[in-house]
């Protein structure tokens, strides 16, 4: 360990000191930092990548580094680990987990698979590494339509663990799907009263949406789509202003790449007028500076589940090339 950090306190850094060590230790230990949009602004520039779930599962799969330090949740951490065994693989807070894939148990969907016999179960990718190791193909909500459609007509699905994105491929493809009745506390709080009235208070502003928004939602938005396919919309629309029912943590890119354009979080609630998952928030600046210095906490997971969980994750990318 470089003595130089081992003594330094982080609290003690300004932002940008923060941000300075955290590039030095990654020259240090060649390491690269893979950043999830919902995460903290300061983190995503000081990161490599930054992306959806499927840019950083295909970033996992190729970066060349001896370390890799992921700022996300804790299946994202696991999916790196399993697309790269002999890497190193860090986060800022093991305990940054995510409920949707929590609401999920393993034992749990085996039974469900096991009251549908001959049914594909395409898992999306916020699940454990348990979860996956039950499932025959991994998607995100970038590549779960072109997924769903190389599956034969007349073969029975299963899609978990959300609920509202299985529903969404559904009706977009015509398909009857078994679905796992999960949901992602961040897109579920948003309803369609509250749209409206931000439509009436943002005249002109376009409703753009992620399909793991409920039914009632998608139905008034003028785009629905992943992130990446959110953040991509928002540069080639005409329009100058956009209502973003999504967690908000991407309106920094958004921002980014379009500085002359309004972007407005879609209101939850009167009381709580933003969606935010609080998970990916656990991702701190200087969590991120410790578990560099400090090497922990490490993500592993153990044989045979990392050989049977990388499986549905393989096709999965085989299907999206």
């Amino acid at each position: 360990m470089n003595t130089s950090h081992a003594g330094s306190e982080p609290e003690a850094f300004s932002t940008t000191g923060l941000q300075e060590r955290v590039r030095a230790l990654k020259k240090e230990m060649h390491a690269v930092i893979l950043a999830h949009y919902y995460t903290l602004p300061e983190i995503q520039e000081v990161a490599d990548i930054v992306g959806d779930s499927l840019a950083l599962a295909r970033a996992a799969e190729t970066v060349d580094a001896e370390v890799i330090v992921f700022a996300g949740v804790y299946f994202m951490g696991e999916t790196a680990k399993i697309l790269n065994p002999s890497r190193t693989v860090l986060m800022p807070d093991r305990n940054a987990g995510c409920p949707l894939a929590d609401s999920c148990p393993e034992e749990e969907f085996a039974e469900f698979r096991r009251r549908h016999p001959g049914a594909v179960a395409i898992t999306y990718i916020n699940s454990t590494a348990a979860t996956k190791a039950q499932s025959d193909i991994t998607c995100t909500s970038s590549n779960a339509l072109s997924i769903v459609r190389q599956i034969p007509p007349d073969q029975p699905i299963i899609f978990g663990p959300d609920r509202n994105l299985g529903d969404y491929i559904a009706r977009q493809l015509g398909r009857d799907i078994i679905l796992w009745q999960g949901f992602c506390y961040v897109h579920e709080a948003y309803r369609a009263d509250m749209m409206k009235t931000a439509q009436r208070e943002h005249p002109g502003a376009e409703l753009i949406a992620h399909p793991e928004c409920r039914r009632e939602v998608l139905e008034l938005a003028s785009f629905v789509g992943s992130t990446q396919a959110l953040l991509d919309y928002t540069q080639k629309s005409p329009s100058e202003a956009f209502i973003v029912a999504t967690e908000p943590g991407i309106l920094y890119e958004m921002q980014r790449r379009s500085p002359g354009k309004t972007f407005i979080p879609a209101p939850r609630d009167m009381t709580n007028p933003r969606s935010v998952c609080t998970q990916m928030k656990q991702n701190t600046l200087e969590k991120l500076y410790r578990c560099m210095l400090e090497r922990s906490p490490e993500i592993t997971v153990p044989e045979p589940l990392l050989s049977a969980a990388l499986k549905p994750i393989r096709r999965m990318l085989d299907m999206s090339a």
